[in-house]
């Protein structure tokens, strides 16, 4: 049974009606990662022992009776940077290939409590710092469509498993567009939170003001559902929100017709493939159809976003990594001559290189006499770049462009040179400045890799983004293409 070809309704009425097993869909899943794997290398650690004993804890409350959730028994991949009880988390980090967490992130708590499976760990770039997966400090995950290219990052292993059928949604975490251009790269659903909306704890920082943990899916549907079950106010992450959460799924209506759509002339200009901005072209045409409207609007301080992210989440790496010293947990060095000198081994032997390039620039960035020649200004420019935001809303329900500059490229092609990857994400990143909600969904293909459409809403109105990327879903077949593994 090709499962994950189901709608998540279809599934779950399967279940219902006993036409299979929630251990059957564990095994299925299984199955796919023994068939796919070895080509796509989405997974870290796989979670056999732990997802066969809950499928068959689930199957003997499926006997009983009763209603269950839209999740229940679907299998789920969790990227490795969210803490799993029991589960190795390795952040894709040697610093940490021995960490054996002692408890679950509140998603992980949520997606339990909505008995979801946990099938295992999904590869990322280390820390989550990248934008190809090329940083683990393991292997390089591959894109389904074309083995050849990488799947986007930092969250490339929970989008490339997602589209090769391995799971039926994963969880990932973005900071800079690392759910989103993964998504557009494998062409899925990535869809990125208001900050605040999902629970950070149990999320190995990165950069703590940026950082937001979101679900990849096939449809929008789905992410509609997993978002349903993972959001809400959460006492242990200080930064988040106490709002009321809406019922997302009532927002799929299919109907736009007056939606007002901002297009940034920035995110259409210089450094944008001509064929992915045909492709959002033509996606713009269908809206139209629909009865939207749409017109060109400028986002000005855009081309400060890269410099603006770089010089903000290094600085929060360089702190936030700090606790990884080979003292407390994790990777200790052997036979230091003292304290500091098991401080420097450890960091050292731990740390890849993309790492150490942001915590130097970051520990630059915060030093005296750089702070406010660096991080302050940069800390002033990220308020412009949100004003922008705040001006463009007051006139659009939506912003629209591309995910990314170009469609995925081939693995090896860019790691060597830092400057070109960083500005992979000059798309994404001032999403994530401003802190506002944005989905990628597919929109075409250009020479046989997927283009992704970013659907950007003011904050904490994912209602307004999902029904946006719903309408077009409904109007459209390009979530249904796979690739062919």
């Amino acid at each position: 049974m090709a499962q994950f070809d189901l709608r998540l309704q279809d599934i779950h009425n399967g279940l219902k009606d006993k036409q299979f097993s929630v251990s059957e869909l564990t095994e299925a899943s299984f199955q796919r990662i023994a068939n796919t794997d070895s080509a796509v290398q989405a997974f870290l650690t796989l979670n056999e022992e732990g997802a066969r004993a809950q499928a068959a804890e689930l199957d003997k409350q499926l006997q009983a009776g009763g209603e269950r959730g839209l999740l229940f028994g679907l299998p789920a991949g969790i990227k490795d940077n969210i803490v799993t009880e029991g589960l190795r988390t390795t952040c894709a980090s040697q610093f940490l290939r021995n960490y054996d967490p002692i408890y679950d992130a509140t998603v992980v708590r949520k997606l339990k409590a909505a008995q979801s499976v946990t099938i295992g760990k999904l590869n990322m770039d280390e820390f989550a710092m990248g934008g190809s997966n090329e940083n683990s400090s393991f292997f390089a995950t591959r894109n389904p469509w074309n083995t050849e290219h990488v799947p986007g990052g930092s969250s490339g292993g929970s989008a490339a498993s997602v589209a090769a059928g391995q799971v039926y949604f994963s969880l990932g975490s973005d900071t800079g567009g690392s759910i989103r251009q993964p998504a557009s790269y494998c062409g899925i659903v990535g869809l990125k939170p208001t900050y605040g909306l999902v629970s950070r704890f149990g999320l190995v920082a990165f950069a703590s003001s940026l950082d937001q943990i979101g679900p990849l899916t096939k449809n929008v549907e789905d992410s509609a559902y997993v978002l349903q079950a993972i959001a809400g106010y959460d006492q242990m992450d200080s930064t988040s929100a106490n709002v009321e959460i809406p019922d997302y799924t009532s927002a799929l209506t299919g109907d736009v017709k007056g939606l007002r759509i901002g297009v940034p002339k920035e995110y259409l200009g210089q450094g944008v493939d001509p064929k992915v901005k045909e492709a959002v072209l033509a996606a713009l045409k269908v809206y139209e159809s629909l009865g939207a409207t749409w017109e060109e609007v400028s986002m000005p301080h855009t081309e400060y976003a890269v410099a603006t992210y770089y010089l903000l989440a290094s600085s929060e790496a360089s702190s936030n990594l700090a606790r990884f010293d080979g003292v407390r947990y994790g990777v200790r060095a052997e036979n230091p001559d003292n304290l500091i000198d098991l401080y420097r081994k450890s960091r050292s032997e731990g740390f890849g290189s993309e790492v150490k390039r942001r915590i130097m620039l970051g520990t630059y960035a915060l030093s005296s006499g750089y702070y406010d020649a660096y991080y302050k200004k940069a800390q002033q420019v990220r308020t412009l770049i949100k004003r922008d935001f705040d001006q463009a809303f007051e006139k659009y329900d939506v912003l629209i462009g591309p995910t990314a500059p170009t469609t995925a490229f081939r693995i090896g092609e860019q790691v060597g040179d830092p400057l070109t990857m960083y500005l992979n994400d000059i798309l994404t990143i001032p999403v994530s400045l401003a802190g506002v909600p944005a989905v990628s969904i597919p929109c075409g293909l250009a020479d046989g890799l997927p283009v992704g459409l970013q659907i950007i809403g003011k904050a904490f109105d994912e209602s307004t983004v999902l029904r946006a990327a719903h309408a077009f879903e409904q109007h459209t077949d390009h979530h249904k293409a796979r690739p062919q593994l």
